[in-house]
């Protein structure tokens, strides 16, 4: 069923475990183009037990996992309910969910995103769209990243869009067709560098502005492999548990100096594919509350950083997230073969009805 405007609530768990970002958003069709509009958004921090669960769960046995699977699928349908009603919220038409990533082995054709879209449909009666990125993959994609379909069609106005999440990833328009990718790790290490500070994450960039460059551990990351390959390319949690963090941790220098480094590494990254001196990049994701981290993205880069308000830089993945489902919906396209390198451009979702 086809219609010109959807209400839509978009569910987004990042890879750093900030917690749970829920976004109403208004989509309005004019001809070809679409109009888009976050009416109202939360962010559930997740309590110590979720947070734990989330960030171990992959080393449990199987009976575990699918429980837990099951169960953050109720977990997200108690906390659409609690937005529903707190805000009072009326005629949702559909929830997309993007469940919190645990597998992402895309040369294993392998992705999973935690959350039973089936347990939200059941415990909210609204028509619930999940798994985004499986048939991708299934495609011999990458899964990943999803958002530049989004960022194409309601973000036109900027030449770059780059997120920084746990991950950074950027996309552009190239010839004509969109071009997008993870970069290299950003809150899912400085996150982590932070808590052994005693901090759940670098406020502001302050620990990192008062370390040291090392210019060692900054040639080592730099040099790492994947850098070095072109074309759709993504990271996960695996590659930065087995290949960025051994690296950094083979340095006896302070967290300070590692944070400092990081952020100087992030920055050159980005700055790589951010050449156009009259285009605009608009940065969201949490990286861009990290003011030290800014800086220096704006002194490698070339291009015009813009940071937009504090709404589109929380919840802009939870908005786009709510676009793929309601593209989905609808069965059109809503994953970009030239980003992910799939065989074919593709409708990726599972969809599960609620009440009729």
């Amino acid at each position: 069923m086809s219609k010109s405007t959807y209400r839509i609530l978009g569910l987004m768990s990042g890879t750093s475990l900030d917690g749970l970002d829920i976004a109403c958003c208004r989509f309005e069709q004019n001809g070809e183009s679409w109009s888009c509009k976050i009416e109202d958004a939360v962010t559930f921090k997740y309590n110590e037990e979720w947070s734990k669960k989330l960030a171990s769960i992959h080393n449990s046995s199987a009976y575990e996992f699918a429980l837990a699977n099951t169960e953050y699928g109720y977990y997200l349908a108690e906390k659409v309910n609690e937005f529903i009603s707190d805000k009072n919220i009326k005629d949702i038409d559909i929830i997309a969910s993007h469940g919190h990533t645990i597998f992402h082995q895309p040369e294993k054709n392998f992705t999973f995103q935690l959350g039973s879209g089936a347990a939200i449909a059941g415990r909210t009666g609204i028509t619930t769209v999940c798994d985004f990125r499986s048939l991708d993959v299934s495609l011999n994609g990458q899964g990943a990243p999803l958002v530049p379909i989004g960022d194409a069609l309601l973000y036109s106005e900027f030449e770059y869009c780059l997120n920084l999440g746990g991950i950074a990833n950027i996309s552009f328009d190239n010839n004509g067709k969109r071009a997008a990718f993870d970069i290299c790790p950003v809150n899912l290490v400085l996150n982590t560098l932070a808590q052994t500070l005693g901090k759940t994450y670098d406020s502001e960039g302050d620990f990192a502005r008062s370390g040291s460059l090392n210019n060692n551990l900054l040639e080592k990351l730099n040099n790492l492999d994947f850098y070095k390959t072109t074309g759709a390319k993504s990271l996960g949690r695996e590659w930065v548990e087995q290949i960025f963090f051994p690296v950094l941790n083979s340095f006896e220098i302070s967290d300070h100096d590692k944070l400092n480094t990081v952020c100087e590494h992030i920055a050159l990254q980005i700055a790589k594919h951010a050449k156009d001196v009259k285009a605009k990049m608009l940065v969201t994701g949490g990286g861009a509350y990290n003011n030290y981290l800014m800086e220096r993205v704006r002194f490698h880069a070339q291009a015009d950083v813009v940071i937009p308000d504090n709404q589109t830089i929380e919840y802009k993945e939870a908005l786009i997230f709510a676009f793929l489902g309601l593209l989905r919906f609808e069965q059109k396209n809503n994953t970009l073969a030239s980003v992910t390198g799939a065989s074919t451009d593709s409708t990726g979702g599972a969809i599960y009805l609620g009440e009729i």
